[in-house]
């Protein structure tokens, strides 16, 4: 079983920012296209963003578009989903996922390879 280790997550005031990373020892990210999907309590899961691995095209949820960037740093095999002026309505967990080659957020989380194992984002005052 392939682990991706997610890391990041935490209590931010509204307009606050968090970093999330997605890492593995496993293999080489940059082969590998990422996403990132959230789930709120009550609420269907849905993609936040995700990139490609050779365009590196990235694509972003209109509800996060303007405030969260996803990045990759190939010489830590680590991905990044910046996120800035968080809302409330932001909080959730949050899970990466791997695939080969190519992403789009009109995948489910279950056409992707491997998922981490979730990391928890609340925004509250």
């Amino acid at each position: 079983q392939v682990q991706l280790v997610e890391s990041g997550g935490g209590v931010v005031q509204p307009g606050g920012s968090l970093r999330l990373s997605c890492a593995t020892s496993e293999f080489a990210l940059e082969n590998y296209a990422i996403g990132y999907f959230r789930q709120a309590p009550g609420k269907e899961r849905e993609g936040v963003s995700c990139i490609n691995s050779r365009t590196g095209r990235a694509e972003y949820a209109d509800s996060v578009k303007g405030r969260v960037t996803i990045s990759r740093d190939n010489a830590k095999n680590t991905v990044y989903l910046q996120m800035n002026n968080l809302k409330s309505e932001d909080t959730a967990v949050y899970y990466c996922a791997i695939r080969r080659d190519w992403c789009s957020l009109l995948l489910r989380l279950y056409e992707y390879d491997y998922s981490g194992q979730g990391t928890q984002v609340t925004v509250s005052s």
